[in-house]
């Protein structure tokens, strides 16, 4: 059984051989770095690399670039300095490119090529949420919900008429992804960043709009929310969304609880990273915290983000050891 298939059946919750064993977010540079101090070979880098060294499975993510030549690089400044319908309009030719698909054919026909062989793809796109914030910053993103409705609206219609636009190029032209992901990090760790009201009057429209495309091809809709995200876990399926991770324990999310819940929620990552430098005792009592859930379908473990410089290069070995183990004993 390929990768692929192996994701295609947990999204469909049907029981494959054993459960895919990945690292869904990238290392950090800090802990690659640790590892090559500590027999790692430095020529090992890339995440694939590294990925394929340690044993996991491989899966590719793919995304488009929503800033053209002409914008400002992605800064702590951010590329709208205001939050004003002027500012937004100067800035927007330089958003949105109509290449964002198209000029990139060669790496996607060579993704196309890694499906067809067994890799499943993952296909992301920035959300409704995420976009307004990453032009202009956290605090006068808040404010503008209260301080510019209609504009934060125009955002959201031009990042959606984008999304659409790039989601039906890369379906019709190269691969079907296996998984869209919609990235928001919405909430942090006392839960979400604005209230199910706001959710509903500046997101939830674009979402459905969104989800008629997913609808279209048969791919499943997951978000990307760190922090306590069980709040709005109704809220999202009202959008259509299927699925959710990281699922981040420290910000207080319990897989089992979340799985009691919503019997019919795909779920990802969920294993604590904390535990990850704790030793093997440790990892394996968070795998068996976790196995209920794992045997209950949907699921795909992993780190809950990304593996911490904490953790060294033999305990990173304990783990991945210990991923295969439970992945086998998920589908027993």
């Amino acid at each position: 059984m390929t990768t692929r298939e192996r994701v295609q059946k947990i999204l469909k919750f049907e029981k494959p051989d054993r459960l895919p064993v990945f690292e869904h977010a990238p290392y950090w540079n800090k802990t690659v770095d640790r590892w090559h101090t500590e027999g790692l070979d430095p020529s090992i880098k890339s995440f694939e690399d590294v990925r394929k060294f340690f044993g996991l499975d491989i899966h590719y993510g793919v995304d488009p670039c929503y800033f053209g030549k002409d914008c400002p690089p992605l800064s702590d400044e951010h590329p709208l300095m205001e939050m004003n319908e002027k500012a937004y309009m100067e800035m927007r030719p330089k958003l949105f490119p109509k290449d964002a698909i198209s000029g990139h054919a060669k790496s996607l026909e060579r993704i196309a090529k890694a499906q067809q062989d067994g890799t499943p793809i993952y296909y992301g796109e920035f959300g409704f949420f995420w976009f307004p914030r990453m032009l202009v910053g956290i605090e006068p993103h808040l404010y503008s919900f209260y301080d510019e409705p209609e504009l934060y609206h125009r955002i959201c219609e031009d990042t959606l008429e984008f999304n659409m636009r790039c989601l039906e190029e890369v379906s019709s032209q190269f691969f079907v992804p296996d998984l869209f992901i919609l990235s928001e990090d919405m909430s942090y760790n006392a839960g979400p960043m604005l209230s199910e009201e706001m959710f509903d009057e500046f997101l939830l429209p674009y979402y459905l709009e969104l989800n008629k495309v997913l609808k279209k091809h048969s791919i499943p809709f997951a978000v990307d929310s760190d922090g306590f995200v069980e709040p709005m876990i109704p809220w999202l399926k009202r959008g259509g969304v299927e699925g959710v991770w990281p699922m981040e324990v420290r910000a207080g999310v319990d897989a089992n609880r979340v799985r009691a819940n919503y019997p019919d929620l795909l779920m990802f990552s969920s294993f604590d990273k904390i535990k990850m430098s704790q030793g093997r005792e440790a990892m394996e009592a968070e795998f068996q915290r976790l196995l209920p859930a794992m045997k209950s379908g949907g699921f795909i473990p992993s780190c809950d983000h990304q593996t911490p410089p904490q953790v060294s290069f033999e305990q990173y070995k304990i783990y991945v050891e210990l991923l295969h183990k439970y992945a086998r004993l998920a589908c027993e």
